[in-house]
């Protein structure tokens, strides 16, 4: 299955986001966008085009944009926002946790320039705690997806979907391999590849550094059971059990600080239904920098070298 995961070309996810907004627009005329004053970056422009009277630009004030969307749910709308993953959940957490998720308001917080490969803009932007604070709110939907193609049809798929959602993406170009036509399942895990010797769980941008790092442990010998885990929550335990009780242990792949991240989901499902060797790939209790986003990602520990070093330390820990 590894030699049919083909990189057709580089896009970026914030712009798989902003074709989902788009095709969104035609279909639902309930969704509205909000923006704090970075339509260019979040790629919602075509969606302001085609429908301008459902677009607010609230302007610097990320704290007022997550209140108005909670009121525009209450209103019956469907509320997309967007801004930087760091101030849409950093500078806005009491509100979403008042306003949104204490009342589960039908707020899509939709979130880019997430993790490292935010890239030159340095530590003060490139949050990798999000994931863990948006999983922490009760009834929230936390979704990672690894491309752009995967990134428009979860975009598509949350605005039928009833309560709060946090959608994480980015900013650079990468590999895009999934298929264009997809149906995106929320909380349904993907499997990318079959193996018996370890399991490699991956999620966001890491989907494809671990599809890199497969096929050199195939290369080695190493049967790798590769799997796409999309949703952070609700987390396909299903999944995860049934390819860790073939494989026995199993390494978690996240653009995500170590702590509260896509491992440690892994981790509680592990320890309360099947004890197994688990290696963390992730950002180890750092901030980040600036530098180029692949260059930052080698640096803090979420190479595919560090993915193949991960799964051997696992086999060796059956």
């Amino acid at each position: 299955m590894l030699d049919k995961i083909i990189d057709t070309g580089k896009k970026s996810t914030r712009d798989g986001f902003g074709a989902g907004l788009a095709a969104l627009g035609k279909t639902h005329p309930e969704v509205v966008a909000l923006c704090a004053d970075l339509i260019g970056s979040l790629k919602m422009q075509d969606f302001i085009d085609a429908h301008p009277e459902r677009f607010f630009q609230v302007g610097i004030a990320e704290a007022n944009m997550m209140g108005i969307a909670a009121g525009l749910a209450t209103a019956g709308k469907i509320p997309f926002t967007g801004t930087f993953a760091n101030f849409s959940t950093g500078r806005v957490y009491d509100q979403i946790r008042q306003s949104i998720a204490y009342s589960h308001k039908n707020v899509k917080v939709c979130a880019s320039h997430a993790g490292l490969t935010l890239g030159e803009d340095g530590a003060t932007h490139q949050i990798l705690e999000d994931m863990g604070m948006m999983k922490m709110l009760p009834g929230f939907t936390v979704i990672n997806p690894c491309d752009y193609n995967q990134t428009k049809a979860a975009t598509i798929a949350i605005a039928d979907h009833h309560g709060p959602v946090y959608l994480r993406f980015g900013r650079p170009g990468w590999p895009n391999f999934t298929a264009a036509d997809q149906k995106f399942e929320i909380g349904k895990a993907l499997l990318l590849n079959e193996g018996t010797d370890v399991s490699i769980f991956a999620t966001g941008h890491m989907v494809w550094r671990a599809v890199e790092a497969a096929k050199q442990l195939a290369d080695e010998g190493i049967s790798v059971e590769l799997i796409n885990i999309h949703t952070i929550k609700p987390l396909d335990e299903e999944a995860i059990l049934a390819s860790v009780s073939k494989t026995k242990c199993a390494v978690s792949a996240e653009e995500h600080q170590r702590n509260g991240g896509l491992g440690d989901s892994i981790a509680q499902v592990l320890t309360q239904h099947l004890p197994s060797p688990l290696e963390y790939v992730a950002v180890n209790d750092s901030f980040g920098e600036s530098g180029k986003a692949t260059a930052l990602l080698d640096k803090y520990g979420l190479g595919v070298s560090d993915i193949i070093a991960a799964a051997k330390k696992a086999i060796s820990r059956k």
